[in-house]
Formats: C-alpha cells, sequence, structure tokens
C-alpha cells in the first residue's frame, strides 16, 4: 500500500502537480492530518508553524518554499523538517514517496 499524503499549499495548480506525484508512486492525497504517513507543508502560510506538530508525531515532513527565504528553509529543517527550494519538492517528494 502506498503513503498517505498530507498536502498543504496554497497553490491549487502546484497541488495538483504533487498530488500527480503521489498518484504515481502508487500513494494517496489525504486531508487527514491524524492518518498521514508525510506531510508536505508550504512555507509562508500557516501550515509553517505545523512543522513541530507532525516531527513530534513522527511523520516526516517536507516542506517548501522559497529560496529568496532561507531563514524559512532553515527554521524548517531546525523543526526537523527536509526543506527545500519550490524547484526541488517535486524530486524530493518523488524519493521520499519510494522510502518504507
Amino acid at each position: 500500500m502506498g503513503k498517505r499524503v498530507l498536502l498543504v499549499t496554497a497553490d491549487l495548480l502546484f497541488r495538483s502537480k504533487l498530488a500527480g506525484v503521489v498518484a504515481a508512486a502508487g500513494g494517496e492525497v489525504t486531508r487527514d492530518e491524524a492518518q498521514c504517513d508525510l506531510a508536505v507543508l508550504e512555507l509562508g502560510g500557516p501550515a509553517a508553524d505545523r512543522v513541530v506538530e507532525f516531527v513530534r508525531r513522527s511523520v516526516p515532513v517536507l516542506a517548501f518554499g522559497s529560496h529568496v527565504r532561507p531563514d524559512a528553509l532553515r527554521a524548517a529543517r531546525e523543526a526537523g523538517a527536509t526543506a527545500v527550494p519550490n524547484s526541488q519538492v517535486v524530486q524530493h517528494l518523488m524519493e521520499l514517496l519510494k522510502t518504507p
């Protein structure tokens, strides 16, 4: 069975692209935060503050944001997330979906 992935981004087109990556890897997108196996969170929005919450529950977090906001990426890493610029989120998502 594939991973259940929570996608939190304000950009609906980008969300659709990420959902396609999840589906292609045999996973499913979920809105149920309590049942997700992986949380993909856009930094700069309200989800950014929830990185610690997911990490505390041992849910892997892939955080992404603008490369011109290295402070936000650094803060997410320090909180326990894998944090990457927008340009790298698809590649990292594919890698995380391959890991058990």
